[in-house]
């Protein structure tokens, strides 16, 4: 994977690592709780023996925090890794896992998790998601992006603002570009919420409404008349290839952190929502006349309010 950063193009040198360090955090620390659980040794034990605390071998083996090589060497060892090909390739995922990645610069502002979700977004193959209370952060203009996190975290200086805001517009830049095939469905109330202002608002549905033709992405709408087969919280299932545990679910907290899960009894939960939500909303045809008149709305709004 380092190859790839020499032959990537200008301006993508930053993705290329964010993919590898994704890849390589998610693929190692996965294979690393197999190694260990193959072994029936507690998580406890092994920190132990590296002169670790607990949480932070349960980062590495979750994918949210590098794997040092020092400590990966003492973990082959330990596990009884002896075939040097599977040891390089171990090596190679966690020299990948250290590289940096294009969101790096906004760390400092990101909450928690949300570093490590990104890196996935960035790798996988598909995103499921659905939103409530805002258009999704996948899709946003940058002033409804700036007007979203403005409301979010009302105490960022206005400069935070506009680095956050232009995080979310470099999300889809990557997406589009990977033609990440993308199934969103919103809530109705997104679509008649204010997030900013009226133009704002007509914009940010123009341009959602354009989004909708893409051949990857498909748009539904949870119609407020409609009744939910399932009540639940905001989610997102990010589909990661080449992985022993391929699907993993998000959802956000409410201070924005991120929350990241494989366990089989979530996803299982959560394909079961999705699945339920997407059969009982809007078509695509149908999505693209409601998306268009809450746009008409917004437009008359702004026209009135000049």
């Amino acid at each position: 994977m380092i190859s790839d950063l020499a032959t990537a193009r200008p301006g993508e040198a930053d993705a290329v690592a964010g993919q590898a360090r994704a890849r390589g955090r998610h693929h190692l620390g996965a294979e690393l709780r197999q190694l260990r659980q193959a072994r029936s040794l507690r998580l406890e034990d092994v920190a132990a023996e590296l002169d670790l605390v607990p949480s932070t071998l349960s980062r590495m083996e979750t994918g949210k925090g590098p794997v040092k090589t020092t400590h990966l060497i003492a973990m082959l060892s330990l596990y009884q890794v002896d075939d040097p090909r599977q040891r390089t390739r171990l090596q190679n995922l966690a020299r990948d896992g250290r590289l940096p990645s294009w969101h790096d610069n906004c760390r400092d502002l990101l909450p928690a998790g949300a570093s490590h979700y990104l890196d996935l977004e960035t790798t996988c193959t598909s995103v499921r998601s659905y939103a409530v209370h805002a258009v999704p952060g996948l899709t946003q203009t940058d002033s409804y992006a700036a007007a979203a996190i403005a409301a979010a975290w009302p105490g960022l200086t206005s400069r935070q603002v506009r680095d956050l805001a232009a995080l979310q517009v470099r999300r889809q830049e990557l997406a589009l570009a990977a033609r990440r095939r993308l199934h969103l469905l919103l809530d109705e109330s997104a679509l008649l919420r204010p997030v900013g202002t009226a133009p704002v608002m007509a914009a940010q549905l123009r341009h959602l409404l354009i989004l909708t033709t893409y051949p990857a992405i498909t748009v539904q709408v949870a119609e407020l008349a409609m009744p939910r087969p399932v009540l639940t919280c905001p989610f997102t299932i990010l589909t990661v290839p080449g992985s022993s545990e391929p699907d993993v679910a998000c959802h956000a907290g409410i201070r924005g952190q991120i929350t990241i899960t494989t366990r089989d009894a979530d996803l299982r939960a959560l394909h079961h929502a999705f699945t339920a939500l997407t059969g009982a909303a809007t078509s695509p045809g149908n999505t693209a006349t409601l998306i268009s008149n809450a746009a008409a709305h917004w437009e008359q709004q702004a026209r009135h309010d000049h």
